[in-house]
């Protein structure tokens, strides 16, 4: 069953990235009227992720947390140095929106997952 869950999280955050790297690439050619509903489905995405990526293993988690906090920062930060490189840094810097949309609320499922687990623990 451990699997399955693994597997099933594994091609939703392989599915995530993948809608949001095209969104990223693509967002300028898509209608303003869509680009919130496409915003809307990555985070539902990123909760689904945060729901059933991480088991209650702490190991599983805190790698998990470690990975998406350091990739939200990272795009976060590095999103003003990109401004300066032109017109590809403004593509990356909507890919990178794309993926914190999407990572944000999985990172705060898993946390709050991993507190009420530690929580439950004592």
């Amino acid at each position: 069953m451990k699997s399955r869950e693994n597997l099933v999280g594994a091609y939703a955050v392989l599915f995530g990235v993948i809608i949001a790297v095209i969104f990223g690439i693509f967002q300028r050619f898509i209608l303003t009227s869509w680009i919130g509903w496409i915003y809307g489905v990555l985070a539902l995405i990123g909760i689904l992720i945060g729901a059933i990526s991480v088991s209650n293993d702490s190991k599983e988690a805190m790698t998990f947390l470690l990975a998406t906090v350091s990739l939200v920062i990272v795009s976060s930060v590095g999103q003003e140095r990109l401004i300066l490189i032109g017109d590809v840094g403004l593509l990356i810097i909507t890919i990178l929106n794309a993926l914190l949309t999407m990572f944000v609320p999985a990172t705060i499922i898993v946390a709050l997952k991993t507190v009420f687990s530690i929580a439950s623990l004592k």
